[in-house]
């Protein structure tokens, strides 16, 4: 792949900037240089080049100090994103560093960043699931939060249109809370799935299992190689089986010749024109020489990610936007969203100890949702919904045997009995008081404010919660797995790493930041299409949709320069 034009021109006035290279800001970027427009992206870490900078892609413990775990340094370094305990010596160079990037936790609060080309798309679980009409209705039906000003008719093209170039395996249901999407073959389900399956299916009617949807290919698509079962995502895929901007994205848009991409730019502030009433660029921070530098552009998409977009438009203020850049409706900040997680259920499973999977398969079992879809599942407990991930497994014996000498290595390569489990992901309601805002007592590394983090789950998400353990319980008892263990591993919003909100689209400026294709109601050119545009968050991952989002949104920006109304 050729190299990134990183020769990023101040006195050029670019058609457009891209802020962040994540999912969004990757999706922004090819729809933008697709369309013909000169397109500089802007992103506050490093260059890191599909395959060519996957350092760590293709080692074993063994070959790393510690055996991957993380050193002393490197924990300090990491101090607040350590808590997810998905850091390790083969994904750490992928994460935010907390020391130069503080925030403070109000309430507890966990914020994982990845500061470099392709963002968290280079982090993520892949799992991809179209919204339902009930998700866009929600609001609307039951009265929190305000209407989202589309609906699924209006994302419908735009789903099958990223799905089509993403590339998302998976098998079609035809359940109205769970729309199919364009598939490639799915994954299998190994033979304890299988069989739980059919028991599900069977002690529950109108609960289903089925492997989960994920943007990793099953066959080869423009290109990219399918998954080769390594389940060494995170460490950056050589084989570009799973989607992620630096294998897909980011090189279709430098494959026009209209992408600039500019490293190690910290984005300090977008600047407003008051003659023209619109935005007139950006001014960022060198993050390695520390210089100021403005950029010029007619359109601006803000893709840094849901806090961080938020936390660029608080500090962008002048005379007409005092409390930030389109903060007329005062919900700036507000509204922030997480999905709980880590609630279910684990068992034993008896059987099939003449089975066993074959190769590393980076994808589980999905549940979808069943409460509150129709009269007949609503619940007097509680609003909204949840489903299920997880999977079964075989782990080993190497703990807790009596066997030594050349008895314990005969066993140790045995594999151990069988086990499955599921754990819930739920719904979190919009509420106004869960918040960020800007702290300019604590500042990062480069004298910016920094933010402030006001949020907790309420009394919605923990009956949510209470109900996700006893439906898992019952689920595996009923179904008649052995040794079921329910668990609760109580925490913090942030773990689900699905933050959203605090940008929200709406129907009415009074109330909203954003309008229906994601504009900034009072800066028409200044679009947001990452997760802080969300007005609820569904129970559902939802990265696809901010994929959808952002290629409607880039579509629609390109029609309106295209009739002068930008």
């Amino acid at each position: 792949m050729p190299r990134f034009n990183i020769d990023a021109d101040p006195k050029h006035t670019y058609d457009a900037i891209v802020i962040g290279s994540g999912i969004s800001g990757g999706w922004a970027a090819k729809e933008l240089c697709e369309k013909g427009l000169k397109t500089l992206v802007l992103e506050r870490g490093p260059i890191v080049e599909h395959v060519v900078d996957y350092k760590t892609a293709n080692l074993d413990p063994w070959d790393m100090e510690f055996r991957g775990g993380i050193t002393p340094e490197q924990r300090k370094k990491h101090y607040k994103s350590i808590r997810s305990g998905f850091i390790g010596q083969d994904t750490e160079h992928f994460y935010a560093n907390d020391e130069e990037n503080p925030y403070t936790e109000v309430k507890p609060f966990l914020w994982i960043r990845g500061h470099q080309m392709g963002g968290r798309s280079l982090l993520w679980g892949k799992q991809t699931y179209r919204w339902s009409e009930l998700d866009f209705e929600a609001n609307a039906m039951d009265g929190y939060g305000v209407d989202w000003p589309i609906r699924y008719q209006d994302l419908e093209s735009w789903y099958t249109y990223v799905e089509k170039y993403a590339g998302i395996s998976g098998e079609p249901l035809g359940l109205p809370q769970l729309p199919d999407s364009h598939f490639l073959p799915p994954m299998e389900l190994n033979c304890v799935e299988k069989e739980v399956k059919q028991r599900l299916e069977r002690d529950f009617p109108g609960r289903h299992l089925i492997i989960g949807r994920v943007a990793h290919l099953t066959e080869p698509l423009n290109g990219r190689g399918q998954c080769q079962y390594r389940n060494r995502c995170s460490r950056g895929c050589p084989y570009g089986a799973y989607f992620s901007s630096n294998a897909v994205t980011l090189p279709a848009a430098n494959k026009t010749g209209n992408l600039t991409f500019r490293p190690y730019s910290i984005v300090q502030s977008i600047m407003y024109d008051n003659e023209s009433g619109k935005a007139s660029g950006v001014r960022i921070i060198d993050a390695e020489t520390n210089m100021d530098i403005e950029y010029k552009a007619k359109v601006i998409f803000c893709n840094a990610s849901t806090l961080s977009t938020t936390q660029i438009l608080l500090n962008s203020t002048s005379d007409r936007f005092p409390e930030g850049m389109g903060n007329d409706s005062g919900e700036l900040g507000h509204n922030l969203m997480d999905h709980t997680y880590r609630i279910g259920a684990t068992a034993k499973v008896e059987g099939f100890e003449d089975n066993y999977y074959s190769g590393r398969r980076p994808n589980g079992i999905y549940i979808p949702r069943y409460w509150n879809i129709d009269e007949n599942s609503k619940s007097d407990k509680f609003l909204r919904g949840f489903g299920f991930q997880g999977g079964g497994f075989r782990g080993g014996n190497a703990a807790n045997i009596k066997e030594f000498g050349a008895d314990y290595k005969e066993k140790v390569m045995q594999p151990g009995p069988w086990e499955f489990f599921i754990t819930g992901f739920a719904e979190c309601l919009p509420y106004h008081e869960n918040k960020v805002y800007l702290n300019n007592e604590v500042t990062d590394k480069w004298g910016q404010p920094t933010l402030s983090i006001d949020c907790e789950y309420k009394e919605n998400e923990l009956a949510l919660n209470k109900q996700i353990q006893e439906d898992a319980v019952e689920m595996l008892e009923k179904i008649g797995l052995k040794e079921v263990i329910g668990f609760d591993n109580k925490h913090e919003p942030g773990y689900g790493i699905h933050e959203m909100g605090t940008a929200r689209m709406g129907r009415d400026p009074k109330t909203s930041v954003l309008n229906a294709t994601n504009q900034i109601h009072s800066v028409k050119n200044v679009f947001v299409s990452d997760g802080a545009c969300m007005t609820s968050n569904s129970c559902v991952n939802p990265s696809l949709t901010y994929m959808a989002l952002t290629a409607r949104a880039a579509n629609h920006a390109v029609e309106e320069l295209k009739k002068m109304n930008l």
